[in-house]
């Protein structure tokens, strides 16, 4: 593509059309863009178009399109090809940090994204100049300029808060510091400097709030893996200025907006955030700062209203303070009662409290209170900070702390029960208060792990929690519904079973609530309490004490995603999937309706998936309905094609490509229940699913690779009769999967089905190609995974078609090349095969190959036999060879990022563990004495006397065992 007027006009034109909310002018769109984005100067134009356009809508589009396709580009996958040409890659780079810092902020936003994106690939090695061209611009004294560069140095340098510690980090880091901590020390003294002169100026304070800001953040980035000295020798002008700017008020920085944490709120935040970090990770250079800040911030909580912008602020402070309780050599800072009664009176409990905010969140915003509430993402909550104080100050003062926080309970109680409509806020915090008290540690499997002793959760449970839940009205009180099924949830390890038992109907019974809280907590309770292991590792409750309420429970289920709000509840439907599991065939009377209800759902959102995991566990219950209802009656198996094929067609057809490799997973699981020969209507997708279309995406090749395995299985014969002008396109599969590091793997199981199931005809005139390709890739790149999948196969191969024919192959591609393969590959390299049914295939292999194969016994291939004798019975007795070489570096496929859909495994779609050689033999061990025996009888003499004088003493004693254990000799 030229950088022409009319390519900046038809893309102009491309990105309105992909603003259409029609989805037949916006998918065309999008598509488009897709199919030019691999052209040279794409990105150029789209940087073109963000500069000089002059319609604004199109310039923060191109900004957007441009990130996202940096997202999905820029980083360069071993063995795929490269998406941007280097010439581009090196013009994006010269221009972007200019372009970037000239932008108005919506787009500096994007521009700054796309340059962490690309730092975090080519920054240091291959973007020296980036710091430096950085740096240059602290001095413009533009302050737009100046929160450019920082807000970019920020999305670059925050990766350093979780990355690994590894050497090629510090050196990074080591750099980025020689570069920039002078200067962010100076710019940070000077912006301090400024905020002073300008102190009347509102506009003025509120950019120069923003740089202080992202200043404080990047102190934190810079820190946390290790104190550097720098900072370490200029602690005095970072502590002093942070201490400053935390007791500083500025009316001209006060907002009215109850909601919207404003510029002096998150300055504060942040400061609180490095204060705890150097209390936490360098205490000792950190203690002679530490009570000023503890006195500072003991203030700023005292004082602090209730109002939700200031939320991040009050819970970071609480968290400072927890940090602070927990380390011995700080406990004399609360060690004194009133100190504690202080805390928990001033700081504790008016945070826990359950405010109008919250009540509105809980009602009309009911999706980010879960999220928030359940799954512990709601760490800048005053509660979890206030329930993570709690925790702190309980590691050493236990008694005292539970002993005061006891009496507030009773208090609340008692409060609530003079007038529950109007107090239950009261009962409310009191239920909270006791959770945070008995929970010493917590994680999201199992609930709490460890309780305080001094709590006792039972009693509180029957005399508060069973009372509220056993209430004929589900829909009074939502939130201590909540409050108390949630209790349920978070103490099921706790609670007795028979107290759990009691409220399993009661939580079938919450399903109904019209409150989406509560009936999703009542999902999740039910799910958590299926999954719970009791002794011998079996679920703690059976099918057969769910089974009274097996009905109840599943109408439930099932009308809870009818309910408005839940149309697609993770939980219900994860819910449905765990309940499916339990009761197994209890369901079966069940599924022709809930298959239905379930096709009904599967078709609505495959419209426009929007909720993966919802997705995720609603294909998870269809294949447990598929499993538990053929595992009864495999005929059925038909009607199941009959419900789901419709829908199956239509997201094929349509190409909704999160559904795809779940479609695929399914059709595996289904094709594989038939017992016989495939059905046609399987026969006619055989060939589409060969397309190389369908296998440039990721996502889909586990998935597909395993399908085929099905028709290969199910269906040889058939595709060698009907379909054998498809032998080479399966083939070609194979090649393009072989040539991928990261895909290899799949390239062979593909290989070992085709050389197990197809008649040996159909694919005889392709063998040899076959071993010449996985040469060139042995040459080309030997991995540890490759050689494991490459001698699983060539035993298979041996096993499948005799030693003999091995043999016969390798010397036909090159004389003498079957003792290259046996002394370079087979002997040295066998001990790293894991698995149990891998290891007994090369096994039975290499048994084979010694006693099966003549060259072995009469040519220059002799010296070998005993070798490939020891070898083998090494890969009987000694421990599997798990090391891999250094310069070997897999890359996890999940990980790569980008827009492809991963592959998600079904877990009830699992396919049984396949043993080709199951039948043929039992134990490899008795099955080597016996061969070898055989081979002594035909030619006598001969076998004792390679062992005897070859074979090391030890692996003799073992090979004298095999002959003992299987009653034979050698002659």
């Amino acid at each position: 593509m030229e950088l022409s007027d009319a390519n900046l006009q038809t893309l102009t034109e491309y990105l309105k059309k992909t603003l259409d909310p029609d989805p037949a002018i916006r998918r065309p769109a999008e598509k488009f863009l897709e199919s030019v984005e691999g052209n040279q100067n794409y990105p150029l134009l789209l940087l073109t178009l963000l500069e000089k356009s002059q319609d604004n809508v199109i310039k923060v589009c191109a900004s957007v399109t441009f990130k996202n396709y940096i997202k999905r580009n820029w980083r360069i996958v071993e063995d795929e090809p490269n998406k941007i040409c280097e010439a581009d890659r090196v013009a994006i780079k010269a221009n972007i940090v200019h372009l970037m810092l000239s932008s108005p902020e919506q787009i500096q936003k994007q521009l700054s994204d796309a340059i962490s994106i690309i730092g975090r690939e080519d920054f240091p090695q291959k973007w020296p100049d980036l710091l430096t061209e950085m740096v240059n611009r602290f001095q413009s004294g533009d302050f737009h300029v100046i929160n450019g560069v920082l807000r970019t140095a920020h999305s670059l340098f925050k990766r350093y808060r979780h990355e690994f510690k590894s050497n090629e980090l510090w050196t990074e880091i080591k750099l980025v510091l020689d570069a920039f901590a002078l200067p962010l020390t100076n710019l940070f003294k000077a912006t301090i400097e400024l905020c002073s002169t300008h102190a009347n100026d509102a506009s003025a304070l509120r950019i120069l709030f923003s740089s202080l800001i992202l200043i404080s953040k990047l102190f934190y980035s810079l820190n946390f893996q290790d104190l550097p000295e720098f900072f370490e020798d200029n602690m005095e002008t970072w502590m002093n200025n942070f201490h400053t700017l935390l007791t500083l008020d500025n009316k001209l920085l006060q907002t009215d907006d109850e909601e919207e944490a404003g510029l002096l709120e998150l300055l504060k935040s942040q400061i609180c955030d490095n204060a705890a970090l150097y209390a936490q990770k360098y205490d000792e250079e950190f203690q002679r700062y530490l009570p000023r800040f503890v006195t500072a911030i003991w203030n700023l909580l005292v004082t602090t209203g209730q109002e939700v912008k200031y939320d991040l602020l009050v819970s970071n402070a609480i968290q400072f303070l927890a940090s602070v309780c927990e380390r011995p050599h700080y406990k004399n800072l609360f060690e004194d009662q009133n100190t504690l009664t202080s805390i928990c009176e001033k700081v504790i409990v008016p945070n826990m409290e359950f405010r109008a905010a919250d009540e509105e969140a809980f009602e009309d915003n009911s999706e980010e209170y879960i999220r928030r509430d359940l799954e512990g993402s709601d760490i800048d909550t005053r509660r979890r900070a206030a329930c993570d104080l709690v925790r702190g100050l309980c590691k050493f003062f236990e008694g005292p702390v539970t002993g005061i926080f006891s009496g507030y309970v009773n208090s609340m109680l008692q409060e609530y029960a003079k007038n529950p409509s109007v107090n239950w806020k009261h009962k409310d915090a009191a239920i909270y208060l006791v959770t945070s008290l008995a929970s010493k540690a917590q994680t999201q499997k199992h609930g709490i792990t460890q309780a305080n002793e001094l709590v006792n959760l039972t009693e509180f449970f029957v005399n508060h929690i069973l009372p509220d839940l056993k209430s004929a009205n589900v829909n009074e009180f939502p939130v201590l519904k909540a409050d108390g099924i949630k209790y349920i949830m978070i103490f099921r390890n706790q609670v007795p079973k028979e107290h759990l038992l009691v409220s399993i109907p009661l939580l079938i019974n919450h399903l109904q609530a019209e409150s989406i809280v509560v009936h999703t907590y009542a999902a999740h309770a039910l799910e958590r309490l299926f999954t719970r292991r009791g002794p011998n590792n079996a679920t703690l409750f059976t099918a057969a004490e769910i089974a009274p309420f097996v009905e109840i429970l599943l109408t439930n289920l099932f009308k809870a995603l009818t309910l408005p709000g839940s149309s697609e509840n993770e939980y219900i439907m994860k819910a449905i999937m765990r309940s499916f599991s339990l009761l197994q065939e209890a369901i079966i009377p069940y599924i022709p309706t809930l298959i239905t209800q379930l096709t009904q759902k599967l078709l609505a959102v495959s419209k426009n998936p929007s909720k993966p995991h919802f997705n995720h566990y609603m294909f998870e219950a269809i294949c447990l309905s598929i499993r538990i209802t053929c595992k009864a009656n495999p005929a059925a198996v038909v009607n199941f094609e009959e419900a789901l094929f419709l829908v199956f067609t239509e997201i094929l057809q349509n190409d909704v490509q999160e559904f795809i490799p779940y479609v695929f997973q399914v059709m595996s699981l289904l094709l594989e229940t038939h017992k016989n020969d495939i059905p046609s209507s399987y026969m006619a997708l055989f060939p589409h699913l060969l397309q190389p279309v369908l296998w440039e995406r990721t996502g889909n090749i586990p998935a597909l690779v395993r399908l085929l395995q099905a028709f290969l299985e199910r269906g040889s014969n058939t595709i060698a009769s009907a379909a054998a002008d498809k032998i080479p396109g399966l083939l070609g599969v194979f090649q393009k999967l072989i040539a991928s590091k990261a895909n290899d793997h799949q390239g062979f199981y593909l290989l070992n089905s085709i050389i197990e199931h197809m008649p040996p005809e159909s694919v005889d005139q392709y063998r040899k190609q076959i071993f010449i390709l996985l040469f060139q890739r042995l040459q080309n790149s030997k991995t540890t995974k490759f050689i494991k999948s490459f001698l699983v196969f060539i035993n298979l191969y041996c096993i499948k078609y005799g030693a003999l024919a091995l043999q016969e192959i390798f010397d036909g591609i090159q004389p003498k090349m079957f003792g290259m393969v046996l002394e370079k590959i087979i002997i040295p390299e066998i001990q790293k095969v894991s698995g149990n049914v891998e290891k007994k295939i090369c096994a039975v292999g290499i048994t084979k190959l010694l006693t099966e194969c003549p060259p072995m016994m009469d040519t220059e291939y002799t010296k070998l036999w005993t070798p490939l004798l020891q070898s083998l019975i090494g890969l009987f007795e000694l421990p599997e060879d798990d090391t891999i070489p250094d310069e070997e570096h897999f890359i996890d496929i999940e990980d790569t990022p980008g827009y492809q859909t991963a592959f998600s495994q079904l877990a009830f779609a699992g396919k049984k563990e396949h043993d080709p050689v199951g039948q043929m033999v039992n134990n490899p061990k008795i099955h080597l004495a016996q061969s070898l025996h055989k081979l002594s009888t035909a030619c006598p003499g001969r076998v004792p006397s390679m062992v005897s004088t070859s074979l090391n003493a030890e692996a003799l004693q073992y090979l004298q065992g095999y002959l003992q254990a299987a009653s034979v000799t050698l002659l």
